[in-house]
């Protein structure tokens, strides 16, 4: 075989081999892009708008016992001038809140929830005679000081001292007890966890009523959580004196069960 030759062959092998790379390279491309496009697909038509659904509710109920008792405590003092006013009633709001830190409550679970200042007026001279009422010209006698405190308690057992403690030291009005639990996130898990299982349970069953397949889930709402609450309903007032009992003896305060109701909606795909 003469160079000429050697020369054409050489140049075709290296072209059969350049050709037979390019084609391995396009194939491997192809392989590997129609593998990677099959695992984004649960199946073949995944991405086909679902056109014949059945739509099932679901309802799920976790209880647990609560673990935190929360409760409101107001003071108010009136007086000619908003000073003489406010001075009282800091004074008996210090003293709640003193006795609260030494019962153990944390200062983050002591928050002021309102405070307000209102003027006071007399009406009495307002005289009606013969039927007839002039114009009222009240006049100003005062101010009414108001400082509300809500506390939450997280050892229930101590709830119902604390009620009576609070009511001893110039406390005008105590309110809205109630009992809850600190971290719902667990038992709104639960309650929605067996929703969804009362979702599934009635979805198959329709399914087989209907004599349907399921093929996949194409909706899900949970219209929310509802808390059912322990609640007592305690309000005790001092009346005029603006300090209660001294001698009020402690409550007993059952804190019972809470319940937590989770809703669900599930669409399905049949077929």
């Amino acid at each position: 075989m003469d160079q000429q030759s050697v020369r054409d062959f050489t140049n075709s092998s290296n072209f059969r081999t350049l050709a037979f790379a390019v084609l391995g390279a396009l194939a491997l491309f192809l392989l590997v892009s129609a593998f990677s496009e099959f695992k984004s697909m649960r199946y073949i038509g995944s991405g086909v708008t679902a056109t014949n659904t059945i739509s099932v509710n679901g309802e799920g109920t976790a209880y647990a016992v609560p673990d935190i008792a929360t409760f409101s405590v107001s003071v108010r003092e009136t007086a000619k001038d908003v000073a003489t006013a406010q001075k009282a009633a800091t004074e008996k709001n210090n003293d709640i809140v003193e006795y609260l830190m030494e019962a153990g409550i944390e200062e983050k679970d002591v928050q002021t929830t309102d405070y307000s200042v209102n003027p006071q007026y007399d009406y009495s001279d307002s005289a009606c005679s013969s039927g007839y009422c002039p114009p009222s010209n009240p006049k100003l006698v005062g101010y009414e000081v108001s400082q509300t405190l809500t506390v939450k308690v997280r050892d229930t057992d101590k709830a119902g001292d604390i009620l009576s403690g609070v009511g001893t030291r110039g406390a005008a009005n105590v309110s809205g007890l109630s009992f809850t639990i600190d971290d719902e996130d667990a038992i709104n898990a639960e309650a929605r966890e067996k929703a969804i299982a009362d979702a599934q349970d009635k979805a198959k069953q329709l399914a087989k009523d209907l004599d349907v397949r399921l093929v996949r889930i194409v909706g899900f709402s949970e219209s929310g959580n509802y808390p059912y609450y322990g609640k007592v309903m305690l309000e005790s007032s001092a009346g005029r004196g603006g300090a209660m009992d001294a001698v009020a003896p402690a409550p007993q305060l059952p804190v019972g069960e809470n319940k937590i109701i989770s809703n669900v909606t599930v669409v399905y795909e049949i077929r």
